[in-house]
């Protein structure tokens, strides 16, 4: 049996353990969390877990939120470059860095059925493309061609509006960011459910209670808006997360359309599992309304999932 650091890291937290590869499976233990910002570098976060957990190990392997060239990383959302070989001399072992989604698609396979929530059962083919899209922090993507990982940067391409109150949107966050990109990332995003909250505030279409408001002086705006929007307490925030879910929806058609993915389309991130019951009511609805090509998005399975583990498993596998 072979034990490997495994990290998964985003612009929110690096989430370290240990995995124990048998035949066929991947075990973890020792699992740590740590905010990525209350850390200077990912080496310094690796060592300190290290510290705490002084197990012996063989390789390390590391999934990061941003784009990977000869084994350097550029956090997006975070003023880090992930180097492995600074690393594998940090840790004394040999260490790979990987695309965050590289990690995630190659875990979609070792997630228990019971893990997953279908959305559309669709037309299986076990040899099909597997596509993989998922916002936390950012949004991430990325496709499984047979055993072949390709990691993109999908969700930075530009956001599309697709109809007059995205259109809206498109325009505040454009005005937001001083006239610069909007990504889907911006929008389909923990970040992104905070700025469409913003903008139905800003133009009057709905406002925040003030028990929203006073939650989101001391926790994070987006976990707030998340939480209030799927359990009903505040009608504004559950505007923002029902705007979201019909974003995250279309982006997820535009991914399927571009690959067809009839291996199974699979949502994943943090923010689909806190918000499945939205998800479940409007998600499905935006994915296939693509005109004449909604008969082909009828026939993609799409599933979420539900396991917070599955970065660590892919970049442990």
């Amino acid at each position: 049996m072979k034990r490997i650091l495994v990290a998964d890291v985003g612009g929110t937290n690096a989430r370290f353990a240990i995995a124990t590869l048998g035949r066929g499976s991947v075990s973890l233990s020792d699992e740590h969390t740590v905010p990525s910002a209350s850390q200077p570098s990912l080496e310094a976060a690796a060592l300190a877990y290290r510290a705490r957990v002084p197990v012996a190990i063989e390789l390390a392997s590391i999934a990061i939120a941003g784009p990977v060239k000869d084994n350097v990383a550029h956090v997006t959302n975070l003023p880090w470059v992930v180097d492995g070989a600074v690393l594998s001399s940090a840790l004394g072992v040999a260490t790979r860095v990987m695309n965050d989604f590289e990690a995630v698609a190659r875990g979609v396979r070792l997630v228990p059925r019971e893990l997953r929530a279908t959305l559309q059962d669709g037309e299986h083919d076990e040899h099909g493309p597997v596509a993989i899209l998922g916002a936390g922090t950012g949004l991430g993507e990325a496709l499984l061609v047979g055993d072949r990982v390709l990691a993109t940067e999908g969700g930075h391409a530009s956001f599309a509006p697709n109809d007059e109150e995205d259109a809206s949107l498109l325009a505040f966050t454009r005005k937001k960011l001083a006239g610069g990109h909007v990504s889907v990332e911006r929008l389909v995003s923990g970040m992104g459910l905070v700025t469409i909250l913003e903008w139905l505030e800003a133009t009057d279409r709905a406002h925040a209670t003030a028990a929203t408001h006073a939650a989101m002086a001391t926790e994070d705006d987006a976990a707030v808006i998340g939480r209030t929007g799927t359990d009903g307490s505040d009608p504004a925030c559950r505007i923002a997360v029902d705007r979201l879910v019909r974003l995250y929806g279309a982006e997820a058609g535009n991914l399927a359309l571009k690959t067809l993915p009839h291996g199974g389309l699979f949502v994943a991130g943090g923010i689909a599992k806190k918000i499945l019951p939205r998800l479940r009511e409007g998600f499905l609805s935006a994915f296939v309304a693509k005109g004449r090509m909604r008969s082909v998005l009828e026939t993609i399975p799409v599933h979420v999932i539900l396991d917070g583990d599955v970065g660590l498993r892919g970049a442990a596998s």
